[in-house]
């Protein structure tokens, strides 16, 4: 069933929308509305079509907080492709057809279920994401109780995703969490070649805004206090390529932690376009890399209800344990 009725066809070109809302969408706000319906758009772009009067309701001005009624009309302009480009969702599609889920189920009882959440994949909807993994599992398991998430993932990681079933369960993992009871590894491919063996991080990490809105994550001083630690599993090189793939331990859990603590050391993670380096980004993207190289390998923790050790793992995906195969062939003159 679609979000909304179509009042007025449009060419299949970009063009202006009239959108009738139903009875699902009534009461909700406009701008919620909206960042339903302009998927990949910023905020701050939506805001500005509501502010200029782009957006209207049965033909009238209106606020980004509006509360819409059943039958109002809502005019929706046309949204250049530049602005309207979504990221690329693969998880995304396949949540379309919700029993996808249950074969990312790495782990499941009466508290507890774990999924390998794949990269592309928020792990909740919202900005601009309409559904997102939690969402996804409570349309596909309506009469569960409770499903909440107990951490999470950026969204262009991939790996172990813990969700509670029960509040009991909840607790007792956050309470692991907080006290160190959980371990959380990750593999990723960093630039260069590592030397040396293991190495402890511990650099404070404060966030910030830029003015387009995004977040954002740096090294620094009177930050919250951040640690991990990286172990370097092989060296790779491959022509004038050299990187190395890493097991990191995150031993806290801040925003962006691996990424911002692997490039604070001078070995950013490939496909990452927030902190890596843009000439590794693109030699790696050469060779087939379409994602950033971050997948939550393992997660050991106690159950939280009756105290077992677990260990749960999720494979390295194929388009990243395929990289590292062509890492190892040797180059092809021409």
């Amino acid at each position: 069933m679609s979000a909304a009725k179509t009042a007025r066809a449009g060419p299949p070109k970009p063009a202006v929308r009239h959108l009738e809302i139903d009875a699902a969408h009534a009461g909700q706000r406009l701008d919620n509305f909206l960042i339903g319906q302009l998927k990949g758009v910023p905020k701050t772009h939506i805001y500005r079509l509501v502010r200029k009067g782009e957006v209207r309701i049965n033909k009238g001005r209106c606020r980004p907080d509006t509360r819409l009624a059943a039958g109002d009309v809502v005019r929706i302009p046309p949204v250049r492709t530049r602005e309207a480009q979504a990221r690329h969702l693969p998880g995304a599609a396949a949540c379309e057809n919700l029993e996808w889920l249950d074969t990312r189920v790495l782990y499941e009882d009466e508290a507890l279920v774990a999924v390998d959440k794949p990269s592309g994949l928020a792990v909740h909807g919202g900005s601009g994401v309409s559904l997102g993994l939690i969402e996804s599992l409570r349309r596909l398991r309506p009469h569960a109780p409770m499903l909440e998430l107990v951490h999470r993932l950026d969204r262009d990681t991939s790996g172990c995703l813990l969700i509670a079933k029960k509040r009991s369960a909840l607790t007792g993992l956050h309470a692991q969490l907080r006290e160190g009871g959980v371990d959380k590894r990750y593999l990723a491919l960093v630039s260069g070649a590592w030397s040396g063996k293991a190495r402890s991080v511990e650099a404070a990490l404060a966030k910030y805004q830029l003015a387009s809105g995004e977040r954002r994550v740096n090294v620094e001083d009177g930050g919250k206090e951040s640690a991990s630690r990286f172990t370097p599993r092989r060296v790779y090189r491959h022509g004038t390529l050299a990187a190395t793939l890493v097991e990191i331990r995150l031993l806290t859990g801040r925003t962006h932690q691996a990424r911002v603590h692997a490039a604070h050391i001078g070995h950013p993670i490939a496909g990452d376009d927030k902190y890596g380096d843009p000439a590794f980004n693109r030699a790696t993207r050469a060779l087939g890399l379409t994602r950033l190289f971050l997948h939550a390998s393992t997660l050991r923790f106690r159950h939280p209800l009756s105290g077992a050790a677990l260990a749960l793992e999720a494979p390295l995906p194929a388009e990243l344990s395929g990289l590292l195969e062509r890492l190892v062939q040797p180059e092809i003159e021409t």
